[in-house]
């Protein structure tokens, strides 16, 4: 069920989907809850539309400064009617290459900041009895490369993350929705990849390879953020939100082939998977 006038509160909503995803929403004449570790970036966007939007500072991995950020909206709105956890970003390493700080400071953000943040606002969501998270994984929450590890870890514990908490919060009129999409123009791969310094060359023809192909596509995706904001919306407004929701052709294709090459490896080894049960 959606709202007549709902509030959304976007984390990472200075750049890439988070900041398209803000656009349609003000557009729509909704309120925004915008945050970003710098909101004066947020200024421009803010000052066309008035009291309808909220700029805040907000570092997910800070739980002070998350509950001051959702108090303010609080605040400022009454209630969060939809929350967009989009803060995150990738990393670029073979497994071996990976730095600890790094890692530790990818599964910061992209999973224990999303936690953190859904973990404040779920509680007025149960009490109101409606909501709608929205969790941006990717198409790489469903299937991994090579170089990209790590980001697909924090990506899969989100999906998994979300699953559980879907099947949660059915019950208590709240919607959760997995966004998982593919290459999009953002600066995912540009100015926001955090790269290891570590290059080991006997990983140059797998991790090495994808890690300059990722760096030659950026500013060059398919997919458009526009339009991606705009089929998160539809997802909003639909009777019966989808649990994932794909993003671009080329995450429908990848995914597809991920669900055939699964059913490919379950099969070839189904008389071993049976064979591991107590005899009946």
């Amino acid at each position: 069920m959606t709202t007549e006038n709902p509030v959304w509160l976007i984390t990472g909503a200075s750049s890439g989907l988070g900041l398209a995803l803000a656009e349609a929403v003000l557009k729509r004449g909704w309120r925004a809850v915008l945050t970003a570790r710098r909101p004066e970036s947020l200024e421009e966007l803010v000052s066309r539309y008035g009291n309808q939007a909220l700029a805040i500072s907000l570092d997910v991995t800070d739980k002070a400064s998350i509950d001051k950020a959702v108090s303010a909206a609080e605040t400022q709105f009454g209630a969060i009617d939809v929350l967009v956890n989009s803060a995150g970003y990738g990393y670029l390493a073979a497994i071996e290459e990976g730095d600890d700080r790094e890692i530790r400071d990818q599964f910061d953000t992209n999973v224990f900041g999303l936690v953190d943040v859904t973990k404040r606002v779920l509680p007025d969501m149960r009490a109101r009895r409606k909501g709608h998270i929205f969790n941006i994984s990717s198409l790489g929450g469903l299937v991994a490369f090579a170089a990209t590890g790590y980001y697909h870890a924090s990506k899969f514990a989100v999906e998994a993350l979300s699953e559980s908490l879907a099947q949660e919060v059915a019950p208590l009129g709240i919607r959760m929705t997995i966004v998982e999409p593919a290459a999009f123009r953002t600066d995912w791969a540009g100015r926001s990849m955090v790269e290891a310094k570590t290059v080991i060359d006997d990983y140059a023809e797998t991790a090495g390879k994808r890690r300059a192909a990722t760096r030659a596509v950026s500013g060059n995706q398919p997919g458009d953020p526009a339009r991606a904001a705009a089929a998160i919306i539809k997802a909003y407004e639909a009777p019966e939100a989808p649990l994932r929701l794909l993003l671009g052709a080329l995450a429908l294709k990848v995914a597809n082939a991920r669900l055939d090459a699964l059913k490919v490896n379950f099969d070839a080894w189904s008389d071993t998977t049976l064979s591991a049960d107590f005899p009946s």
